[in-house]
Protein backbone atom coordinates (compact mmCIF):
# COMPACT_ATOMS: atom_id res chain seq x y z
CA UNK A 1 0.00 0.00 0.00
CA UNK A 2 2.83 2.23 0.77
CA UNK A 3 4.26 1.97 -2.63
CA UNK A 4 0.88 2.49 -4.04
CA UNK A 5 0.26 5.72 -2.25
CA UNK A 6 3.95 6.94 -3.81
CA UNK A 7 2.73 6.59 -6.76
CA UNK A 8 0.09 9.07 -6.50
CA UNK A 9 2.12 12.21 -5.35
CA UNK A 10 4.32 14.60 -6.54
CA UNK A 11 7.66 15.35 -4.68
CA UNK A 12 8.35 18.27 -7.24
CA UNK A 13 7.06 21.48 -6.89
CA UNK A 14 5.34 23.28 -10.40
CA UNK A 15 6.54 26.34 -9.83
CA UNK A 16 10.04 25.82 -8.55
CA UNK A 17 10.81 22.50 -11.21
CA UNK A 18 8.60 22.60 -14.24
CA UNK A 19 10.25 19.98 -15.70
CA UNK A 20 10.59 17.58 -13.04
CA UNK A 21 6.46 18.19 -11.81
CA UNK A 22 5.66 17.56 -15.28
CA UNK A 23 7.35 14.26 -16.10
CA UNK A 24 5.95 13.44 -12.40
CA UNK A 25 2.44 14.38 -13.25
CA UNK A 26 2.57 12.55 -16.76
CA UNK A 27 3.94 9.31 -15.34
CA UNK A 28 2.33 9.34 -11.92
CA UNK A 29 -1.17 9.90 -13.52
CA UNK A 30 -0.94 7.07 -15.50
CA UNK A 31 -1.63 9.78 -18.67
CA UNK A 32 1.38 8.66 -20.54
CA UNK A 33 3.94 6.26 -20.28
CA UNK A 34 7.49 5.53 -21.75
CA UNK A 35 8.23 2.56 -24.12
CA UNK A 36 11.00 0.32 -25.12
CA UNK A 37 11.56 2.35 -27.93
CA UNK A 38 13.49 5.70 -27.19
CA UNK A 39 11.47 9.06 -27.69
CA UNK A 40 8.47 6.94 -28.22
CA UNK A 41 5.76 7.06 -25.79
CA UNK A 42 2.36 4.79 -24.61
CA UNK A 43 -1.04 6.61 -24.82
CA UNK A 44 -2.76 5.52 -21.64
CA UNK A 45 -6.73 5.40 -21.71
CA UNK A 46 -7.10 8.70 -20.01
CA UNK A 47 -4.46 10.65 -22.84
CA UNK A 48 -5.85 9.02 -25.72
CA UNK A 49 -9.79 9.67 -24.94
CA UNK A 50 -9.05 13.13 -24.45
CA UNK A 51 -6.83 13.04 -28.11
CA UNK A 52 -9.85 11.02 -29.28
CA UNK A 53 -12.74 13.45 -28.40
CA UNK A 54 -10.22 16.30 -29.56
CA UNK A 55 -10.15 14.65 -32.69
CA UNK A 56 -13.87 13.78 -32.97
CA UNK A 57 -14.89 17.41 -32.14
CA UNK A 58 -12.22 19.18 -34.87
CA UNK A 59 -13.16 16.74 -37.86
CA UNK A 60 -16.97 17.45 -37.28
CA UNK A 61 -15.65 21.10 -37.54
CA UNK A 62 -13.47 20.23 -40.48
CA UNK A 63 -16.36 17.97 -42.75
CA UNK A 64 -18.53 21.21 -41.65
CA UNK A 65 -16.40 23.13 -43.94
CA UNK A 66 -15.84 21.00 -46.65
CA UNK A 67 -12.48 19.03 -45.64
CA UNK A 68 -12.86 15.09 -46.54
CA UNK A 69 -10.76 12.57 -44.94
CA UNK A 70 -8.74 10.28 -46.75
CA UNK A 71 -5.49 7.82 -45.68
CA UNK A 72 -2.24 7.58 -47.49
CA UNK A 73 0.53 5.25 -47.09
CA UNK A 74 2.87 5.89 -43.98
CA UNK A 75 6.02 4.77 -46.24
CA UNK A 76 7.17 7.45 -48.60
CA UNK A 77 9.67 6.82 -51.54
CA UNK A 78 12.87 8.69 -51.10
CA UNK A 79 12.56 9.85 -54.88
CA UNK A 80 9.38 11.79 -53.81
CA UNK A 81 11.07 13.73 -50.80
CA UNK A 82 13.62 15.46 -53.00
CA UNK A 83 11.38 16.75 -55.73
CA UNK A 84 10.69 20.15 -53.51
CA UNK A 85 14.51 21.29 -52.19
CA UNK A 86 13.67 23.04 -49.40
CA UNK A 87 11.51 20.64 -47.92
CA UNK A 88 13.79 17.86 -48.15
CA UNK A 89 16.44 20.03 -46.60
CA UNK A 90 14.37 21.18 -44.33
CA UNK A 91 12.97 17.50 -42.90
CA UNK A 92 16.73 15.60 -44.15
CA UNK A 93 17.58 15.29 -40.29
CA UNK A 94 14.55 14.34 -38.99
CA UNK A 95 14.04 11.30 -41.18
CA UNK A 96 13.73 7.30 -40.07
CA UNK A 97 14.51 4.88 -42.84
CA UNK A 98 13.19 2.09 -43.94
CA UNK A 99 16.21 0.06 -45.90
CA UNK A 100 15.48 -3.45 -45.49
CA UNK A 101 12.34 -5.84 -46.09
CA UNK A 102 12.94 -9.31 -44.22
CA UNK A 103 16.76 -9.93 -45.12
CA UNK A 104 16.46 -8.50 -48.97
CA UNK A 105 17.90 -4.41 -49.23
CA UNK A 106 14.63 -2.44 -50.82
CA UNK A 107 15.67 -0.94 -54.61
CA UNK A 108 14.94 1.98 -53.03
CA UNK A 109 14.89 3.83 -49.66
CA UNK A 110 11.59 4.52 -48.34
CA UNK A 111 11.21 7.00 -45.44
CA UNK A 112 8.90 6.51 -42.43
CA UNK A 113 6.03 9.46 -42.74
CA UNK A 114 7.77 12.79 -41.70
CA UNK A 115 4.60 14.57 -43.03
CA UNK A 116 2.77 13.72 -46.54
CA UNK A 117 3.08 16.40 -48.77
CA UNK A 118 5.59 14.20 -50.92
CA UNK A 119 3.38 11.36 -51.28
CA UNK A 120 -0.10 12.87 -51.56
CA UNK A 121 1.11 15.21 -54.24
CA UNK A 122 2.14 12.82 -56.48
CA UNK A 123 -1.03 11.23 -56.54
CA UNK A 124 -2.65 15.30 -56.39
CA UNK A 125 -0.72 15.69 -60.35
CA UNK A 126 -2.75 12.24 -61.73
CA UNK A 127 -6.36 13.22 -60.02
CA UNK A 128 -6.46 17.07 -61.20
CA UNK A 129 -6.70 17.34 -64.74
CA UNK A 130 -9.43 20.63 -64.81
CA UNK A 131 -10.72 23.28 -62.78
CA UNK A 132 -13.38 20.99 -62.20
CA UNK A 133 -11.17 18.47 -60.38
CA UNK A 134 -11.03 21.56 -57.82
CA UNK A 135 -10.92 22.57 -54.98
CA UNK A 136 -9.18 19.82 -53.20
CA UNK A 137 -9.62 19.55 -49.62
CA UNK A 138 -8.24 16.56 -47.99
CA UNK A 139 -7.39 15.69 -43.91
CA UNK A 140 -5.61 12.49 -42.78
CA UNK A 141 -5.01 11.77 -39.11
CA UNK A 142 -2.04 9.74 -38.44
CA UNK A 143 1.34 9.59 -36.85
CA UNK A 144 4.68 11.02 -38.26
CA UNK A 145 8.15 10.37 -37.25
CA UNK A 146 10.41 12.78 -36.47
CA UNK A 147 13.99 11.50 -34.99
CA UNK A 148 16.17 14.66 -35.13
CA UNK A 149 16.55 15.80 -31.59
CA UNK A 150 18.27 14.43 -28.49
CA UNK A 151 16.30 15.04 -25.54
CA UNK A 152 12.68 13.93 -26.38
CA UNK A 153 9.84 14.90 -24.03
CA UNK A 154 6.22 13.21 -23.72
CA UNK A 155 3.79 14.84 -25.57
CA UNK A 156 5.80 18.08 -25.91
CA UNK A 157 8.49 16.44 -28.05
CA UNK A 158 8.13 13.31 -28.96
CA UNK A 159 9.94 11.50 -31.97
CA UNK A 160 6.29 10.00 -32.75
CA UNK A 161 3.45 11.91 -32.62
CA UNK A 162 -0.47 12.12 -33.21
CA UNK A 163 -1.97 14.74 -35.68
CA UNK A 164 -4.09 15.65 -38.70
CA UNK A 165 -2.56 16.87 -41.84
CA UNK A 166 -4.46 18.94 -43.94
CA UNK A 167 -3.96 19.14 -47.70
CA UNK A 168 -5.64 21.75 -50.19
CA UNK A 169 -5.67 22.65 -53.44
CA UNK A 170 -7.20 25.55 -55.11
CA UNK A 171 -7.60 27.07 -58.82
CA UNK A 172 -6.72 30.30 -57.50
CA UNK A 173 -4.33 32.21 -54.69
CA UNK A 174 -7.59 34.07 -53.49
CA UNK A 175 -9.41 30.82 -52.54
CA UNK A 176 -6.16 29.55 -50.75
CA UNK A 177 -5.80 32.58 -49.14
CA UNK A 178 -9.36 32.38 -47.77
CA UNK A 179 -8.84 29.07 -46.25
CA UNK A 180 -6.38 30.12 -43.99
CA UNK A 181 -8.91 32.47 -41.62
CA UNK A 182 -11.38 29.04 -41.86
CA UNK A 183 -9.18 26.59 -40.36
CA UNK A 184 -7.45 29.23 -38.10
CA UNK A 185 -11.22 29.45 -37.03
CA UNK A 186 -11.84 25.86 -36.34
CA UNK A 187 -8.42 25.28 -34.44
CA UNK A 188 -9.33 28.61 -32.38
CA UNK A 189 -12.90 27.19 -31.41
CA UNK A 190 -10.96 23.37 -30.04
CA UNK A 191 -8.14 25.27 -28.15
CA UNK A 192 -11.16 27.25 -26.33
CA UNK A 193 -14.17 25.13 -25.93
CA UNK A 194 -12.03 21.78 -25.05
CA UNK A 195 -8.37 22.60 -23.81
CA UNK A 196 -9.15 25.99 -22.35
CA UNK A 197 -6.04 27.05 -23.88
CA UNK A 198 -5.84 30.67 -25.08
CA UNK A 199 -3.37 31.24 -27.70
CA UNK A 200 -1.80 34.18 -30.10
CA UNK A 201 -2.30 33.62 -33.69
CA UNK A 202 -0.20 35.31 -35.88
CA UNK A 203 2.70 34.72 -38.79
CA UNK A 204 5.60 33.23 -38.61
CA UNK A 205 9.17 34.40 -39.91
CA UNK A 206 10.67 33.32 -42.81
CA UNK A 207 13.82 31.40 -40.43
CA UNK A 208 10.66 30.00 -38.53
CA UNK A 209 8.47 29.14 -41.21
CA UNK A 210 7.44 25.20 -42.38
CA UNK A 211 9.98 23.76 -44.96
CA UNK A 212 8.61 24.27 -48.68
CA UNK A 213 5.79 26.56 -47.04
CA UNK A 214 5.41 30.21 -48.45
CA UNK A 215 4.16 31.95 -45.61
CA UNK A 216 3.14 29.97 -41.93
CA UNK A 217 0.70 30.92 -39.05
CA UNK A 218 0.42 29.33 -35.67
CA UNK A 219 -1.09 30.01 -32.87
CA UNK A 220 1.17 30.25 -29.92
CA UNK A 221 0.64 29.21 -26.12
CA UNK A 222 2.15 30.68 -23.10
CA UNK A 223 3.59 28.24 -20.47
CA UNK A 224 3.34 29.12 -16.81
CA UNK A 225 7.05 29.47 -16.89
CA UNK A 226 6.98 32.29 -19.21
CA UNK A 227 8.40 29.82 -22.47
CA UNK A 228 6.51 29.59 -24.99
CA UNK A 229 5.12 26.59 -26.93
CA UNK A 230 3.58 25.91 -30.31
CA UNK A 231 0.01 25.04 -31.46
CA UNK A 232 -1.91 24.38 -34.41
CA UNK A 233 -0.65 25.79 -37.83
CA UNK A 234 -1.29 26.58 -41.21
CA UNK A 235 1.03 26.90 -44.01
CA UNK A 236 0.57 28.90 -47.21
CA UNK A 237 2.57 26.50 -49.82
CA UNK A 238 1.79 28.78 -52.76
CA UNK A 239 2.61 27.13 -56.26
CA UNK A 240 6.06 25.47 -54.85
CA UNK A 241 4.45 21.87 -54.16
CA UNK A 242 2.49 22.32 -57.61
CA UNK A 243 5.37 22.89 -59.99
CA UNK A 244 7.75 20.37 -58.00
CA UNK A 245 5.03 17.67 -57.87
CA UNK A 246 2.87 18.80 -61.47
CA UNK A 247 -0.08 19.77 -60.43
CA UNK A 248 -1.47 21.14 -63.01
CA UNK A 249 -5.06 22.24 -64.69
CA UNK A 250 -7.22 23.48 -67.01
CA UNK A 251 -8.69 26.54 -66.45
CA UNK A 252 -12.37 27.45 -67.66
CA UNK A 253 -10.43 29.53 -70.40
CA UNK A 254 -8.57 26.31 -71.70
CA UNK A 255 -5.03 27.86 -70.05
CA UNK A 256 -3.41 25.36 -68.25
CA UNK A 257 -2.42 26.76 -64.81
CA UNK A 258 -0.61 25.45 -61.42
CA UNK A 259 -2.98 24.88 -58.40
CA UNK A 260 -2.67 26.73 -55.13
CA UNK A 261 -1.62 24.91 -51.80
CA UNK A 262 -2.28 24.98 -48.06
CA UNK A 263 -1.45 22.77 -45.17
CA UNK A 264 -2.49 22.75 -41.95
CA UNK A 265 -2.30 20.57 -38.27
CA UNK A 266 -2.77 20.50 -34.31
CA UNK A 267 -0.96 17.63 -32.80
CA UNK A 268 -0.98 15.56 -29.52
CA UNK A 269 1.17 18.21 -28.02
CA UNK A 270 -1.66 20.49 -27.26
CA UNK A 271 -2.05 17.63 -24.53
CA UNK A 272 1.29 18.79 -23.20
CA UNK A 273 0.32 21.80 -23.06
CA UNK A 274 -3.09 21.52 -21.65
CA UNK A 275 -0.96 19.71 -18.58
CA UNK A 276 1.17 22.45 -18.01
CA UNK A 277 -1.10 25.06 -18.44
CA UNK A 278 -4.02 23.69 -15.85
CA UNK A 279 -2.23 21.33 -13.75
CA UNK A 280 -1.03 21.96 -10.27
CA UNK A 281 0.91 20.32 -7.34
CA UNK A 282 -1.68 17.84 -6.33
CA UNK A 283 -1.55 16.50 -10.50
CA UNK A 284 -3.70 16.97 -13.51
CA UNK A 285 -6.71 19.35 -13.91
CA UNK A 286 -8.58 18.25 -16.94
CA UNK A 287 -10.96 20.05 -18.72
CA UNK A 288 -14.61 18.41 -18.36
CA UNK A 289 -15.20 17.91 -22.07
CA UNK A 290 -11.47 15.82 -22.48
CA UNK A 291 -11.88 13.68 -19.15
CA UNK A 292 -12.86 10.35 -19.45
CA UNK A 293 -14.02 10.31 -16.39
CA UNK A 294 -16.34 13.25 -15.78
CA UNK A 295 -17.13 12.26 -11.88
CA UNK A 296 -16.40 10.14 -9.54
CA UNK A 297 -18.35 9.16 -6.54
CA UNK A 298 -16.64 7.98 -3.31
CA UNK A 299 -18.39 6.41 -0.54
CA UNK A 300 -17.48 7.48 3.06
CA UNK A 301 -18.97 4.44 5.65
CA UNK A 302 -18.35 2.25 8.67
CA UNK A 303 -19.16 -1.13 9.15
CA UNK A 304 -22.49 -0.22 10.53
CA UNK A 305 -23.72 2.26 7.94
CA UNK A 306 -21.82 0.34 5.14
CA UNK A 307 -24.41 -0.94 3.02
CA UNK A 308 -26.92 1.87 3.24
CA UNK A 309 -24.19 4.08 1.90
CA UNK A 310 -23.59 1.73 -0.72
CA UNK A 311 -26.88 1.24 -1.83
CA UNK A 312 -27.70 5.34 -2.13
CA UNK A 313 -23.86 5.47 -3.81
CA UNK A 314 -25.57 3.58 -6.50
CA UNK A 315 -28.55 5.21 -6.67
CA UNK A 316 -26.78 8.41 -7.79
CA UNK A 317 -24.59 6.60 -9.62
CA UNK A 318 -27.96 5.50 -11.75
CA UNK A 319 -29.08 9.02 -11.44
CA UNK A 320 -25.76 9.93 -13.52
CA UNK A 321 -24.04 7.69 -15.59
CA UNK A 322 -26.57 8.52 -18.87
CA UNK A 323 -25.82 12.17 -18.39
CA UNK A 324 -21.59 12.11 -17.45
CA UNK A 325 -19.04 10.20 -17.62
CA UNK A 326 -19.40 9.02 -13.92
CA UNK A 327 -17.18 5.89 -11.93
CA UNK A 328 -18.48 4.89 -8.83
CA UNK A 329 -15.31 4.23 -6.69
CA UNK A 330 -16.63 1.06 -4.41
CA UNK A 331 -13.13 -0.48 -3.73
CA UNK A 332 -13.37 -1.46 -0.36
CA UNK A 333 -9.10 -1.96 -0.26
CA UNK A 334 -8.42 1.76 -0.38
CA UNK A 335 -9.33 4.53 1.86
CA UNK A 336 -11.44 7.53 1.19
CA UNK A 337 -8.42 9.58 1.15
CA UNK A 338 -6.65 7.43 -0.73
CA UNK A 339 -9.05 7.53 -3.17
CA UNK A 340 -9.07 11.20 -2.89
CA UNK A 341 -5.49 11.37 -3.80
CA UNK A 342 -5.73 9.01 -6.54
CA UNK A 343 -8.24 11.32 -8.27
CA UNK A 344 -7.04 14.39 -7.94
CA UNK A 345 -3.58 12.82 -9.68
CA UNK A 346 -5.77 12.08 -12.25
CA UNK A 347 -7.59 15.45 -12.77
CA UNK A 348 -11.04 14.22 -12.38
CA UNK A 349 -13.22 17.74 -12.77
CA UNK A 350 -15.61 16.65 -9.73
CA UNK A 351 -15.40 14.78 -7.25
CA UNK A 352 -18.51 13.64 -5.12
CA UNK A 353 -18.69 11.96 -1.52
CA UNK A 354 -20.97 10.11 -0.02
CA UNK A 355 -21.72 9.67 3.83
CA UNK A 356 -24.13 8.94 6.21
CA UNK A 357 -25.03 12.48 6.29
CA UNK A 358 -25.34 13.09 2.69
CA UNK A 359 -27.55 10.06 2.55
CA UNK A 360 -30.22 11.25 5.47
CA UNK A 361 -30.26 14.28 3.93
CA UNK A 362 -30.73 13.15 0.28
CA UNK A 363 -27.84 14.87 -0.73
CA UNK A 364 -23.95 14.84 -1.84
CA UNK A 365 -21.15 16.81 -1.26
CA UNK A 366 -19.25 17.95 -4.69
CA UNK A 367 -15.67 18.76 -4.63
CA UNK A 368 -14.03 20.64 -7.89
CA UNK A 369 -10.80 20.00 -9.14
CA UNK A 370 -9.81 23.01 -10.07
CA UNK A 371 -10.37 25.64 -6.66
CA UNK A 372 -10.92 22.37 -4.25
CA UNK A 373 -14.37 24.12 -3.17
CA UNK A 374 -17.07 22.07 -1.52
CA UNK A 375 -20.44 22.29 -2.01
CA UNK A 376 -23.48 20.14 -0.30
CA UNK A 377 -26.39 19.68 -3.51
CA UNK A 378 -29.86 17.92 -3.21
CA UNK A 379 -29.81 14.89 -5.02
CA UNK A 380 -33.38 16.49 -7.05
CA UNK A 381 -31.03 19.54 -8.21
CA UNK A 382 -28.15 17.59 -8.73
CA UNK A 383 -28.07 16.82 -12.68
CA UNK A 384 -28.64 20.73 -13.46
CA UNK A 385 -26.28 21.68 -10.88
CA UNK A 386 -23.38 19.23 -12.32
CA UNK A 387 -23.97 20.67 -15.44
CA UNK A 388 -23.43 23.95 -14.47
CA UNK A 389 -20.38 22.84 -12.41
CA UNK A 390 -18.45 21.33 -15.04
CA UNK A 391 -19.31 24.46 -17.48
CA UNK A 392 -17.81 26.47 -14.56
CA UNK A 393 -14.79 24.85 -14.19
CA UNK A 394 -13.97 25.06 -17.77
CA UNK A 395 -14.68 28.83 -18.04
CA UNK A 396 -12.72 28.63 -14.87
CA UNK A 397 -9.38 27.27 -16.13
CA UNK A 398 -9.90 29.42 -19.68
CA UNK A 399 -9.92 32.57 -18.21
CA UNK A 400 -7.04 31.44 -15.87
CA UNK A 401 -4.85 30.66 -18.18
CA UNK A 402 -6.39 33.95 -20.78
CA UNK A 403 -5.23 35.90 -17.54
CA UNK A 404 -1.30 34.73 -17.33
CA UNK A 405 -1.07 35.24 -20.74
CA UNK A 406 -2.24 38.86 -20.79
CA UNK A 407 -0.25 39.88 -17.24
CA UNK A 408 3.41 38.35 -19.22
CA UNK A 409 2.86 39.92 -22.18
CA UNK A 410 4.85 42.83 -22.71
CA UNK A 411 5.15 45.84 -24.66
CA UNK A 412 8.63 47.05 -25.21
CA UNK A 413 10.88 49.39 -27.01
CA UNK A 414 14.14 49.52 -25.62
CA UNK A 415 16.51 45.74 -26.22
CA UNK A 416 17.34 46.45 -22.80
CA UNK A 417 14.15 46.23 -21.71
CA UNK A 418 13.82 42.93 -24.13
CA UNK A 419 16.78 41.33 -22.67
CA UNK A 420 15.27 41.44 -18.80
CA UNK A 421 12.10 39.94 -19.73
CA UNK A 422 13.05 37.18 -21.82
CA UNK A 423 12.11 33.94 -20.75
CA UNK A 424 9.41 35.43 -18.71
CA UNK A 425 6.67 36.09 -21.50
CA UNK A 426 5.94 37.04 -24.70
CA UNK A 427 7.63 40.44 -25.48
CA UNK A 428 6.05 42.27 -28.51
CA UNK A 429 8.89 44.84 -29.59
CA UNK A 430 8.95 46.46 -32.72
CA UNK A 431 11.01 44.75 -35.22
CA UNK A 432 12.82 45.90 -38.78
CA UNK A 433 11.90 42.79 -40.77
CA UNK A 434 15.60 41.64 -41.37
CA UNK A 435 17.31 37.97 -40.84
CA UNK A 436 20.24 39.82 -39.01
CA UNK A 437 18.84 41.20 -35.92
CA UNK A 438 16.04 38.50 -35.55
CA UNK A 439 19.13 36.11 -34.85
CA UNK A 440 21.34 38.35 -33.33
CA UNK A 441 18.40 38.66 -30.99
CA UNK A 442 18.16 34.91 -30.21
CA UNK A 443 21.96 34.92 -30.32
CA UNK A 444 22.02 37.20 -27.23
CA UNK A 445 18.80 36.50 -25.12
CA UNK A 446 17.79 33.08 -26.54
CA UNK A 447 14.55 34.27 -27.51
CA UNK A 448 13.56 34.11 -30.61
CA UNK A 449 10.34 35.44 -32.93
CA UNK A 450 7.83 32.95 -31.73
CA UNK A 451 5.05 34.76 -34.24
CA UNK A 452 3.83 38.02 -35.77
CA UNK A 453 0.84 38.61 -34.08
CA UNK A 454 -1.54 39.48 -35.86
CA UNK A 455 -3.69 41.76 -33.95
CA UNK A 456 -1.14 44.05 -33.01
CA UNK A 457 0.75 45.08 -36.34
CA UNK A 458 -0.53 48.72 -37.14
CA UNK A 459 1.16 49.73 -34.03
CA UNK A 460 4.64 48.84 -35.72
CA UNK A 461 4.14 52.68 -37.34
CA UNK A 462 6.60 55.13 -36.70
CA UNK A 463 8.36 52.63 -34.32
CA UNK A 464 12.12 51.53 -34.49
CA UNK A 465 13.93 48.25 -34.39
CA UNK A 466 14.06 46.94 -30.96
CA UNK A 467 17.39 45.94 -31.70
CA UNK A 468 19.23 48.16 -35.02
CA UNK A 469 17.12 51.38 -34.28
CA UNK A 470 16.28 50.89 -38.11
CA UNK A 471 12.12 51.85 -39.16
CA UNK A 472 10.29 48.83 -37.88
CA UNK A 473 8.56 46.93 -40.37
CA UNK A 474 6.49 44.78 -37.85
CA UNK A 475 5.97 44.11 -33.97
CA UNK A 476 7.13 40.80 -33.18
CA UNK A 477 6.60 38.37 -30.21
CA UNK A 478 9.75 37.30 -28.48
CA UNK A 479 9.78 34.41 -26.46
CA UNK A 480 11.98 31.51 -25.31
CA UNK A 481 10.54 28.80 -27.19
CA UNK A 482 10.25 25.09 -26.17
Amino acid sequence: METEQKKYSLTAKKGENITEWYTQVIINSEFVDYSAVSGMMVYRPDSYFAWDSLKEATDKLFKEAGVQDVYFPLFIPERFLTKESEHVKGFSPEVAWITHAGQSELSERLAVRPTSETIMYDSFSRWVRSWRDLPIKFNIWASVVRWEFKHPTPLLRSREFLWNEGHSAFATLEEAEEERKVILDIYEKILHDYLALPGIRGRKTDSEKFAGAVASYSIEHLMPDGWVLQGPDHHSDGQNFAKAFEIKFLDKDGNKKYVYQNTYAISTRELGAMVLTHGDDKGLVLPPKLARIQIVLVPIYNDVKKEEVLNYSRTVYETLKDSFRTYLDNREEYSPGWKYNEWEMKGIPVRIEIGQREVDSKSVTSVRRDTGKKENIKLELLKDSLVSLLDNIHTNLYKKALEFLESHTFAVKSYDELKKLAGNGIVQAPWCGSDECESKVKEETGAKITNLPMNVQEKAKGERCVYCGKEAKHIANFAKSY
